[in-house]
């Protein structure tokens, strides 16, 4: 029998209820010292009279409240107060707990737990407008906690994704009472940089996210009709005939869907619309709470950006202590120690790595900050990070190309002693630290925006069933949208350039933010320029071939080279110089690998594609091939700057 997430959610709301009534049991340990207590969908006011549902879990004893002040825990949501999270599980258990057991471990030490729908989901009122509302909303919420008899006017935050942007929201406002805070993998730094955007690109995933989404929202699930109609969409046949417009759309049939996905794609300008509290923390850093936080994301996570940016703005600004965890993982995927088709071995989770599991490490925060506990996390280094690499390289008996890595704490990021090293990109396809020679040298390819570069993994989430994140061989494949038959690797496209160095004859970390500086030309107002840095793996018994490992990635819109906010056309047969930024990344290139960086227009459907014509942004239109040419030379060397960790005895 199949349920829909809302009946399924009804259906847990009911066993949580059970469970909250159940002496409180926490991961496998003894009872703590209270009951639980539920109060279900209690509605609090809003500045504007719209009522958010809320979940409020309270110690208790005999079934009743005890009475008193304590501390709180708050997460917002759009995804359902009662709905099971996918990442509530433990590397031990791959089952996720529901919200009442996660509240429950939480409630039983000493905390009041909220879970509260954000509005316009569930079974809260208003309408949903994706990120706008939530710092008002969240302010209003913790103004609401903290006057309450049973809160001793300490809140603290959790949440993954959307829920870690409901923090980032609510920090902007500096809300009464927040004295905590554990954002994992979000809390939009520049949604414009990444997240929403990125190099002036739209992420695809926003379609794909608002697809499934709307598949939930009360105006079509109260809609048989419309919701039949939206379950027959075939969203990979609306992906294969982009470009969209507004009416002709697959969220056609949700109107409030539709109409904020396109306000996102069509505000390609950095203006105003992006500096709104919601998804731009940079411009509320001197006003954001100054609570303790920490910031976690993933070198395969939409998010590892947001959260350095986040680290570095806030750190230097606040008087409580900031915090940084990078894992190797995919979107909140904390407790598994693979990515896509590369596995980092039993060290890459954070369980039993980090703390003994995720409970315990948000547990341990919040005793500190909450309670006052002397338990050590003031002492502890502020940044975790994971180095991917080191492994044998071999297929391990999961399948997966074992890559390995090892955490490490520094004491800042980016890290004080990484070395920002040029390395040069020549005309016969080399990478090397040498400079270019004198003679002018190019290299052209030609970008067809009806057959662009497919997205091998990457940083990607919420992207079913149309791309997926982590880390592969850069070889297209059936399980990849937009691959051709015979499934080629991308190096031999010919809208590809391949830059890699001689086979290393020592070990290269690389930790820290990628950017690469190139000199380029073409035929076209607009266009699209892409770099993938890449682990290559030499051939070995399991990969005869060998396995060109994605690290991280960019992209730049060239009409944004100069400015976000005043978009320039391309000039045909005038050079420009453009930097094109990566996400962060950390990653040990092993002696006897090569380090690659490829250069392209496209990387679809990760990012939508360029015309090529300079048109508005999000609106269909005609797609013209462009000619594409990267200089190369001494007086235009183009080059990526990598920041290399010296070896450390």
């Amino acid at each position: 029998m199949e349920f829909s997430r809302r009946t399924l959610g009804k259906l847990i709301a009911s066993l949580g209820a059970a469970l909250a009534a159940r002496p409180a049991v926490a991961a496998g340990e003894a009872s703590g010292e209270y009951d639980v207590h539920l109060t279900s969908d209690t509605m609090v006011g809003m500045r504007d009279r719209v009522r958010l549902a809320t979940d409020i879990y309270r110690p208790a004893r005999s079934g009743k409240p005890v009475k008193g002040k304590f501390p709180v825990i708050l997460e917002r949501t759009p995804y359902g107060k009662t709905i099971v999270s996918r990442s509530e599980r433990t590397a031990t258990n791959p089952v996720p707990m529901s919200r009442a057991e996660v509240a429950r471990f939480f409630v039983s030490r000493g905390y009041v737990v909220i879970y509260q729908d954000c509005r316009g989901r569930y079974g809260s009122e208003g309408e949903f407008v994706k990120y706008l509302s939530d710092g008002a909303d969240g302010y209003d919420t913790c103004a609401w906690i903290d006057r309450q008899p049973w809160c001793n006017g300490k809140i603290g935050t959790m949440g993954l994704s959307y829920a870690a942007h409901t923090q980032g929201a609510l920090g902007c406002a500096n809300p009464p009472g927040v004295a905590a805070m554990f954002l994992d993998s979000g809390g939009f730094a520049n949604a414009y940089q990444g997240g929403i955007r990125q190099g002036g690109a739209f992420e695809l995933k926003q379609a794909t996210w608002a697809y499934s989404n709307a598949l939930e929202s009360p105006e079509v699930v109260n809609d048989a009709k419309r919701l039949a109609a939206m379950k027959a969409i075939d969203i990979k046949a609306w992906f294969a005939r982009l470009p969209w417009k507004k009416g002709d759309s697959p969220l056609s049939l949700a109107p409030e869907y539709e109409d904020y996905l396109f306000d996102q794609w069509q505000h390609g300008v950095f203006d105003a619309y992006w500096q709104q509290m919601g998804i731009y923390a940079e411009g509320f850093y001197d006003q954001f709470s100054d609570a303790p936080m920490v910031h976690m994301s993933a070198w395969y996570d939409p998010y590892p950006r947001t959260a350095t940016t986040n680290y570095i703005g806030l750190s230097h600004r606040k008087k409580n202590p900031v915090r940084l965890i990078l894992g190797p993982w995919t979107h909140g995927d904390r407790s598994i120690t693979y990515a896509g088709d590369v596995d980092f071995g039993p060290a890459a989770t954070l369980d039993g790595n980090l703390a003994k599991d995720f409970l315990t490490l948000r547990l341990r925060w919040f005793d500190c900050w909450l309670k006052g506990a002397d338990n050590g996390v003031v002492q502890e280094s502020p940044v975790n990070l994971f180095v991917m690499g080191g492994g044998s390289g071999l297929k391990n008996a999961n399948g997966r190309l074992d890559h390995g890595g090892r955490w490490r704490t520094e004491r800042d990021w980016p890290i004080p002693d990484a070395r920002a090293t040029p390395y040069y990109l020549h005309g016969d396809g080399s990478l090397s630290p040498e400079s270019p020679k004198p003679n002018s040298s190019t290299l052209s390819y030609k970008f067809d925006p009806a057959h662009p570069v497919p997205s091998i993994g990457g940083t990607i989430t919420s992207g079913k069933p149309v791309m997926v994140g982590g880390a592969f061989d850069q070889r297209e494949g059936p399980q990849f949208f937009g691959s051709r038959a015979p499934y080629k690797p991308l190096a031999g496209r010919p809208d590809v350039l391949v830059f890699q160095t001689e086979p290393l004859t020592e070990d290269i970390e690389i930790t820290g933010p990628i950017v690469a500086h190139l000199h380029v030309t073409s035929d076209r107002p607009d266009t699209d320029f892409t770099i993938k840095l890449i682990d290559v793996y030499p051939a070995n018994a399991s990969y005869p071939d060998g396995f060109a490992m994605n690290v991280t990635d960019g992209i730049l819109r060239a009409r944004y080279r100069n400015s976000w906010e005043k978009p320039e056309p391309l000039v045909t047969g005038e050079a420009a110089e453009i930097e094109v930024s990566a996400f962060p990344t950390s990653n040990l290139f092993k002696r006897g690998h090569r380090i690659r960086v490829d250069i392209s227009s496209s990387n679809f459907p990760h990012f939508d594609v360029n015309p090529n014509t300079g048109a508005p942004e999000g609106s269909a239109g005609e797609r013209v091939v462009a000619q594409n040419t990267l200089f190369v030379d001494k007086s235009r060397p183009s080059h990526i700057t990598l920041p290399i960790i010296p070896a450390r005895t």
